[in-house]
């Protein structure tokens, strides 16, 4: 964890010494919410409904799956939905990107290539979240755009705004950057559709749970192994996600024995960093899969998760898309 972070889930002098600049950002903040709401920054609407998830905490909450499965549920409802996201940490030299499977992540970010793989529906990556949507609306026809961790870019019309919190974590010590790990302050929770914990529910909040489905191999992803099989085993588990702590207590409530790896959000993987010398198998998340299946071997795999979201959320999403028409 990054130094600073270890001061963001408690109080501690430095968080109090860092105060006076968390008000001036949220300050900021706010402004800039109020220059969008009061029309001074435009903010352009499609021709399509626009479902926005994100979440005000920095870190890892489980939005991308919570997307995947948001994507899947229009889908069955028949809907053509889109995804659009930023393609951090991407170098393409021109945007939008309409990514495919085999895209490089290095090139449109790790998120634009899991959720292509996994979604079954267009995915665009591009700073500018407007253009892509534009993109998937004019040439794919897409007739609903999910924006994945979109709640802060609100050049984007959204008709429905979703909050991803960290059930374990929750807010932190409940201040904004960099005093603590809120994007935006615990008053603009009052103003999304949604509220969905990954974890346990509190009062106006609504549930999700990310169930593993099995292990992937990396290099060979139709080549599947039970969790069972590595049960009571020592692993090596790697994680350059928002919150590694949480992916490493998940293996080991499901019984494997870790030796934990963490690496930055988004890390670049290399091939020393999943190498080690005692040859125990290696188990990471689906999201840094994608970038080291070049040059990971036979005994690496991936945890396979899907979200399953309270059974009120997509009754909801209906509702509120009913409305809107």
């Amino acid at each position: 964890m990054h130094w600073l972070e270890r001061h963001w889930y408690r109080k501690t002098p430095l968080s109090f010494l860092l105060l006076p600049l968390s008000w001036c950002y949220c300050l900021l903040m706010g402004l800039r919410r109020g220059l969008y709401r009061f029309g001074i920054f435009p903010t352009v609407k499609l021709n399509a409904p626009v479902i926005v998830v994100g979440n005000i905490s920095v870190g890892g909450t489980g939005k991308t799956p919570l997307v995947i499965w948001l994507a899947d549920f229009l889908r069955q409802q028949g809907m053509h939905p889109g995804i659009v996201l930023r393609g951090y940490g991407g170098s393409a030299s021109h945007w939008p990107q309409l990514v495919t499977s085999n895209f490089d992540p290095d090139v449109v970010g790790d998120e634009a290539v899991m959720l292509a793989r996994q979604s079954n529906c267009p995915v665009a990556a591009d700073p500018d979240r407007v253009r892509a949507a534009q993109l998937l609306v004019r040439e794919h026809q897409c007739d609903v755009i999910i924006s994945d961790d979109g709640l802060q870019h609100l050049r984007l019309a959204r008709d429905i705004e979703i909050a991803v919190i960290d059930g374990a974590r929750r807010f932190g010590n409940g201040y904004c950057l960099p005093a603590g790990p809120l994007r935006e302050p615990l008053s603009r929770l009052r103003d999304v559709s949604l509220r969905i914990v990954n974890g346990e529910a509190q009062a106006g909040e609504l549930g999700m749970t990310l169930t593993e489905t099995g292990l992937c191999r990396v290099n060979a992803p139709d080549i599947y192994a039970t969790i069972g099989s590595f049960r009571g085993e020592a692993v090596h588990a790697v994680a350059g996600i928002g919150n590694p702590a949480r992916f490493f207590a998940y293996l080991r409530q499901l019984g494997l024995k870790t030796l934990e790896h963490a690496f930055p959000d988004h890390h670049r993987f290399v091939a020393r960093d999943i190498r080690f010398d005692d040859h125990r198998p290696v188990i990471m998340t689906q999201k840094d899969a994608v970038k080291c299946e070049r040059f990971a071997d036979d005994n690496t795999w991936y945890l396979a998760v899907e979200a399953k979201p309270d059974a009120r959320v997509g009754a909801e999403i209906l509702r509120r898309l009913q409305n809107r028409s």
